[in-house]
């Protein structure tokens, strides 16, 4: 099974709620939990387990043309069909523009000199690591890269356990889609704030738009304002679980610690939700 853990806004907890879902699990003896955090430009969710063994490494790459200047005839086809730009070509040359390539292969497919070959762009790097029972997988995007998406498809590829969290980026762009795309389940993260709300609103659209089945945390409760409890009331939608905005869970989670460790009452309660999730899910 895999449930991501989402939001639409950054700094609202998912990282603090994965963490500490793949703990609760692995205590409660499942042995095939694995944290996939795909938060390529900024991923934390390893810092959380200092104790940990490194057991992968490996560079991600993704395929980008070779225009062979002999053959080409400089027809322009390859520039017509590329729906990203990425090609432009000039009465002599061709110009590659290797950030913007998807790697469709469109261009490969139509030159009709056979002129355009394949190779391969570096774009991040992936590690694998063990700690405390369980996998850690991350993604660290190449500095300057832009596209996020084929670090986050090569994460998600190489978590493969029974139990699947992924830590999702903030937002609702290209890399919060790629994140939950084929997750069993999203949790979304909130706030009792007017920008939580606001966020937390476009988020449930994306999700409703991607069929995937979904309900609301919400962290920090206590703060703010009732509207995201009167919003999740009136859209029929499930609270699954308040965090409370609690000095002690604020103190441990900036030493990066996780505060069920601490704090073994909610370990049960993460337990618990996951029962939940999984009998939403069947």
């Amino acid at each position: 099974m895999k449930i991501s853990i989402a939001s639409g806004k950054g700094g609202t907890g998912k990282t603090l709620v994965a963490t500490n879902i793949a703990i609760s699990l692995a205590s409660s003896g499942n042995d095939c939990v694995t944290v996939a955090d795909c938060d390529v430009e900024e991923p934390n969710a390893y810092l959380f387990f200092p104790q940990r063994t490194l057991l992968e490494r490996e560079e991600c790459s993704v395929p980008v043309p070779f225009i062979d200047e002999t053959k080409c005839t400089h027809c322009g086809k390859c520039s017509e069909v590329c729906a990203y730009h990425a090609l432009a070509v000039l009465p002599k040359t061709v110009l590659l523009f290797p950030e913007l390539c998807h790697g469709c292969r469109a261009c490969t497919i139509i030159c009709p000199e056979k002129a355009v070959s394949e190779t391969t762009r570096f774009v991040g790097e992936i590690f694998r690591a063990k700690s405390c029972g369980l996998e850690i997988i991350w993604g660290e995007l190449a500095l300057g890269e832009a596209r996020t998406t084929p670090l986050i498809k090569a994460v998600k590829k190489k978590a493969a356990g029974e139990m699947v969290i992924v830590d999702c980026p903030p937002g609702t762009s290209c890399s919060l889609v790629e994140s939950v795309r084929g997750t069993d389940f999203c949790l979304l993260v909130t706030e009792p704030t007017p920008f939580g709300l606001y966020d937390l609103d476009i988020a449930l659209r994306v999700l409703e738009k991607m069929n995937i089945p979904h309900a609301v945390l919400i962290n920090k409760s206590g703060m703010g304002d009732r509207n995201v409890y009167k919003y999740l009331e009136k859209r029929d939608i499930p609270l699954l679980m308040e965090i409370p905005l609690d000095r002690k869970i604020a103190e441990l989670y900036s030493r990066g610690e996780i505060f069920s460790q601490k704090m073994p009452e909610w370990k049960a309660k993460f337990a618990r939700m996951i029962q939940v999730i999984e009998e939403m899910i069947s």
